[in-house]
């Protein structure tokens, strides 16, 4: 999944962006509000990570107005103004969730998972088509009654990417989309590797080739 930081403290938000990379996100990083709405206007993403004292345009304001423009992109305030009318502008502005400085990073993580899960109308924490089922919180893979495996980085990835959205075919691009943030290199062959690689684990049947569009998971039953 690929997500926007939006933060202005170079120390912090280098921080976010190293362990959102550990944690197998694509993660782009701006540090002013204008740059976020210009970026959000150009690219995809599955979720942003919102700062309030940005420098030039407010936090609040860029929530104002990535809602004005009709974007449901799910979004967590994280800001170190803990006042409640502050929190209660950011939720009732639209935001999913706000979370105060300082945090833990597997907090911030798991807060991400939630409201994705909402996001996509699921209330368990595992993405399943009913044959394979990804566990996001540990990063396991299970295929029927096999044991559970664990991923690479990459691997989980893909297949998050695929698991979320079953029946549906994702290209070569939209794939590099979400595995890959700005300034990583994409071997030409990089997710056909991948491919190679999940199969091997799950089965030569788990992720299906459509000839000339991409892949998928089939719905299950």
């Amino acid at each position: 999944m690929r997500i926007l930081l939006v933060e202005d403290d170079a120390m912090i938000g280098e921080a976010i962006q190293g362990a959102l990379k550990n944690a197998s996100y694509a993660a782009d990083w701006v540090k002013n509000g204008q740059t976020a709405l210009t970026t959000l206007e150009c690219q995809h993403y599955d979720l942003v990570l919102l700062d309030l004292g940005l420098p030039g345009k407010d936090g609040l304001e860029v929530l104002t107005t990535i809602r004005a423009k009709g974007n449901s992109v799910p979004l967590l305030i994280i800001t170190a103004r803990d006042d409640l009318n502050d929190r209660l502008r950011g939720l009732d502005g639209g935001a999913d969730d706000y979370v105060v400085k300082p945090f833990e990073m597997a907090e911030l993580l798991a807060r991400m998972r939630a409201v994705l899960r909402r996001k996509g109308g699921s209330a368990t924490p595992a993405l399943s088509n009913g044959v394979v089922s990804l566990n996001p919180s540990t990063r396991e893979v299970t295929v029927s009654d096999r044991p559970a495996m664990q991923l690479s980085n990459r691997e989980f990835a893909l297949l998050q990417a695929l698991l979320t959205r079953p029946g549906a075919i994702l290209s070569r691009s939209d794939l590099e989309d979400r595995i890959y943030g700005w300034g990583e290199e994409v071997e030409s062959n990089a997710v056909e590797f991948l491919i190679h690689a999940l199969r091997k684990k799950l089965g030569k049947e788990a992720i299906q080739n459509v000839r000339g569009m991409g892949w998928m998971v089939s719905k299950g039953k």
